[in-house]
């Protein structure tokens, strides 16, 4: 009788670490570039004659749309059978539960809202992925995440939605 394999993270599996995961970083940046100034021109352009109280409501608002577009973006690829942005798929890693599953659109939303705390720490909650043993980030652990190294996840597994 075969053993089935298991996605469970264990000492075996490697994690993606802080550098790798800086790399994927900018290369997300570079894909999201262009949707992201296309809409911040075409908002621009249409509040243009906004006196000084306005603008910081055209800021706040620029702000706000760039936000969306990045948590979409995330939490839709983190959560898709790819469970990896573009950048993270270039580098070869993927997001996953601490079972090693895909993790759901809810959690990937989690997520993507607590890097805010890991940047608001003067960027700590980031640079934790340096330095913990499962290479997470804040935000990986109140999501409960983690990053991997996408050949410790079997492509036939079942997704854990």
């Amino acid at each position: 009788m075969t053993q089935q394999p298991t996605n469970e993270i264990n000492e075996a599996t490697q994690f993606g670490g802080f550098w790798i995961r800086v790399g994927a970083y900018f290369i997300d940046a570079v894909v999201l570039m262009i949707p992201v100034l296309l809409i911040s021109f075409l908002y621009r352009s249409v509040t243009l004659a906004a006196d000084e109280m306005e603008q910081a409501i055209v800021e706040f608002m620029d702000f706000s749309l760039k936000t969306i577009v990045w948590w979409v973006y995330c939490a839709v690829l983190h959560s898709s059978k790819w469970q990896a942005t573009v950048g993270k798929k270039v580098v070869g890693l993927k997001v996953v539960d601490e079972k090693g599953n895909r993790i759901s659109f809810g959690r990937a939303t989690g997520r993507y809202f607590a890097t805010f705390l890991s940047t608001l720490i003067l960027g700590i909650g980031y640079l934790m992925v340096g330095w913990t043993k499962k290479k997470q980030g804040l935000h990986d652990m109140i999501a409960g995440t983690y990053v991997i190294r996408s050949e410790n996840v079997q492509e036939d597994a079942p997704a854990g939605d």
